[in-house]
C-alpha cells in the first residue's frame, strides 16, 4: 500500500470518528427487516401487513416519510422495529411532530423546532396543562368534537399516545385470538423467549443472530391460528401498494403531459400532441392501479375520507379532460386539467398529516351502503368536471392578461364542461338525500353539508342560466366559472376541516386552513387583474363584440 493511500484511509477513518459515525450504527443499518414486513398486525380494527402499519405510525407521530435522526435515516420499518427491540432509548429522542405555532407558544417550547421528545412534552408543565383542559372540552362539548388551541392539543395528544404505545408493546398485536375471527388480536407477552432472543439480538447489534431469530419469530407468529389471518396475498399487496405510490407517478406523469403539449404548441404539434396524450393515459391507468388495489384491500370503494375524495376528483378531472378532447380533438382542454389535477395530487402527496391515506375501516353508519358509494362517486366527478372547467377558464383569462382574444371555442368547452358538472352535481345531491333517508331516516334536514351543497348547485345554476338569457358573455361564464367553485372548495374542504359540524362526522379533519384561505385570495386576485386588463386596456380599431350564446 503506497503512504498516499495509506494516509487517505487514515484520513478517512478520523473523520468518520469525527462525525461520530459508530460501528453500532453501522451494523443496525445491516439488520434485514424482511421477515417483519408481511407479518399480519391488527391495529385500528383492521388487520393489515406490518410494512403497512410501520409506515403509518412513522407519518402519523413524526409527520414524514423518513425520519432523519442523530445522522441516521429511520424509515416505517425501521423506526417500528426499533421501538419494538429496544424502546428504551426512545422517550429522550425528538421525533413527535408539534407544527402549530400558538400551541408551542403556549406550552413554552421552541418554535424554531418542528419535534420533540416524549420526555420533554411529559416535562411541560404548559403543555400538561393545556393536554388536561382539552380532555375536560372534550367531555364537555357535544359529539366531543374539539376546536381552536383545543383540537391542536389533541392532536399532538394522540401522537404521544401512538408513541407510548409502541413505547411498552401494546400496539404490536401481532397474535390472533383463539375468541375467533373478528376478536381483537393480543399483543405478544414481553416474557416469550422468541421474541426475547429477537430483542436480544438487536440490542448487542448481531446481525446474524438477529436474522436467525426474527425468522423464527415470524414462523412461529404466522402459525398462530392462521384460518384468522389475512390472506397471504392481500398482505404482500398493501406492501406493493405502500412501495408503489401510484399517486405520486400519477401526478408525474400528468404533469409530463402538460409541459409536453404545452412546449409544442409552437412547433412539433402533432407529435406533442400524441405523446400528451400517452403520458397522460399512463398517468390514468397508475390511478387506476391505485383505485383497485385500495379496493381490494378495503373490500369497498374509496369513497369515506378526504384522501380518498381529492385522488378521486384528480382521476375525474384528466378523464373528463380525456373524453371532451375526444370529441373536440383541442389541446386547451387537457392542458387546462393538468395543473388542478397535478395541485391535488401534490397536495395529498405532500401533506399526509392533514390527509390521511391509511385504509381505515367503515363506520356502522356508512357499512354496506350502496347509495353511499352512489352519492361520493357521483358528486366527486361533478367536483371533476367543474374544476376542469376551472382549469380552461384560467386559460381563456390568461389569454385577455396576455392581450390576446380567447375564441369562441374556448369558452364552449367551459360551458359545456359547466353543464356535465352541474347535472352531475344535481344527481349527486339527490343521492346524499336518498342516502341520509337511508342512513338517518330523513331526506333532508339542512345539515351543514347539505346547505353548502344546495348553495352550490344554486350558483352554477345561476351562472348557467344567466349565460342562456344573455346577461353575461363567454369572459362572464369563466369568470362565474371560476367564483363558482369557492362555494365547491367550501362544501367539499370548508365544512369538514372549517366548520368541523354536522352529520358528516367520519370526514372532519384539520389542517391546510391557510391554503384555502391561499386559494381563495389567489383566484380573485387573479380575476381582479383579467377584469382590469379587459375594461381597461385600450382596443383599437376594434368594434364592440357580442355575446356568443351557445346551445
Amino acid at each position: 500500500m503506497t503512504s498516499l493511500h495509506r494516509n487517505s484511509v487514515a484520513i478517512g477513518l478520523l473523520t468518520l470518528l469525527v462525525c461520530g459515525i459508530t460501528p453500532a450504527r453501522a451494523e443496525r443499518a445491516q439488520f434485514d427487516l424482511k421477515p417483519f414486513k408481511n407479518l399480519p398486525i391488527q391495529e385500528g380494527g383492521r388487520k393489515k401487513s406490518f410494512y403497512a402499519f410501520a409506515n403509518e405510525r412513522l407519518l402519523g407521530i413524526t409527520g414524514t416519510t423518513k425520519l432523519e435522526l442523530d445522522g441516521v435515516s429511520y424509515n416505517g420499518m425501521q423506526f417500528a422495529t426499533a421501538l419494538w427491540m429496544n424502546p428504551e432509548p426512545w422517550s429522550a429522542k425528538p421525533i413527535i411532530i408539534v407544527d402549530n405555532m400558538d400551541l408551542k407558544r403556549a406550552s413554552n417550547l421552541d418554535t424554531a423546532r418542528k419535534r420533540f421528545s416524549h420526555d420533554e412534552l411529559a416535562d411541560s408543565a404548559a403543555f400538561v396543562k393545556l393536554l388536561q383542559q382539552a380532555e375536560v372540552a372534550k367531555r364537555e362539548t357535544r359529539g366531543g368534537r374539539l376546536e381552536g388551541m383545543n383540537k391542536e392539543v389533541e392532536k399532538v395528544g394522540l401522537r404521544l399516545a401512538d408513541f407510548e404505545s409502541l413505547r411498552n408493546g401494546s400496539l404490536y398485536r401481532v397474535v390472533a385470538n383463539p375468541d375467533g375471527e373478528y376478536a381483537p388480536w393480543l399483543m405478544i407477552s414481553s416474557q416469550d423467549p422468541i421474541l426475547g432472543a429477537v430483542k436480544k439480538a438487536y440490542i448487542a447489534n448481531d446481525v446474524a443472530a438477529f436474522s436467525t431469530a426474527s425468522e423464527s419469530f415470524v414462523t412461529a407468529l404466522n402459525g398462530i391460528l392462521p384460518e384468522f389471518h389475512p390472506p397471504k396475498w392481500k398482505l404482500e399487496l398493501e406492501t406493493l401498494y405502500q412501495g408503489l405510490h401510484p399517486i405520486r407517478w400519477a401526478w408525474i406523469l400528468y404533469l409530463a403531459a402538460g409541459i409536453v403539449m404545452a412546449v409544442t404548441l409552437m412547433r412539433g404539434r402533432r407529435f406533442g400532441y400524441t405523446v400528451g396524450w400517452i403520458l397522460a393515459i399512463a398517468g390514468l391507468l397508475f390511478q387506476v392501479a391505485g383505485f383497485v388495489i385500495r379496493v381490494l384491500i378495503s373490500g369497498r370503494a374509496p369513497v369515506t375520507n378526504m384522501y380518498e375524495s381529492v385522488i378521486w376528483v384528480a382521476f375525474g378531472t384528466v378523464l373528463c379532460a380525456l373524453i371532451f378532447e375526444g370529441i373536440y380533438r383541442t389541446r386547451y382542454i387537457l392542458i387546462g386539467s393538468v395543473p388542478v389535477a397535478v395541485l391535488a395530487l401534490i397536495l395529498v402527496d405532500s401533506q399526509p398529516v392533514a390527509l390521511d391515506r391509511s385504509i381505515q375501516p367503515l363506520v356502522p353508519v356508512l357499512q354496506n351502503n350502496f347509495w353511499l358509494t352512489t352519492h361520493v362517486l357521483t358528486t366527486c366527478l361533478s367536483y371533476a368536471a367543474l374544476l376542469l372547467a376551472v382549469g380552461v377558464s384560467h386559460i381563456a383569462l390568461g389569454m385577455i392578461m396576455a392581450r390576446k382574444k380567447p375564441s369562441p371555442e374556448l369558452y364552449n368547452y367551459i360551458y359545456r364542461t359547466i353543464q356535465v358538472g352541474v347535472l352531475l352535481l344535481a344527481v349527486g345531491t339527490l343521492l346524499g338525500a336518498v342516502w341520509a333517508n337511508y342512513s338517518w331516516g330523513r331526506f333532508w334536514d339542512w345539515d351543514p353539508k347539505e346547505t353548502w351543497a344546495l348553495v352550490a348547485l344554486l350558483s352554477y345554476l345561476f351562472l348557467l342560466h344567466g349565460r342562456i338569457a344573455g346577461r353575461w358573455s363567454g369572459f362572464g361564464l369563466a369568470v362565474g366559472s371560476i367564483l363558482g367553485f369557492i362555494t365547491i372548495v367550501m362544501a367539499w374542504y370548508g365544512v369538514n376541516f372549517v366548520l368541523g359540524a354536522g352529520l358528516h362526522s367520519y370526514g372532519f379533519g384539520s389542517g391546510g386552513l391557510e391554503y384555502a384561505i391561499g386559494y381563495v385570495i389567489f383566484e380573485l386576485t387573479f380575476i381582479a387583474i383579467a377584469v382590469f386588463r379587459k375594461y381597461t386596456v385600450p382596443k383599437k380599431n376594434s368594434s364592440p363584440s357580442k355575446p356568443v350564446l351557445v346551445s
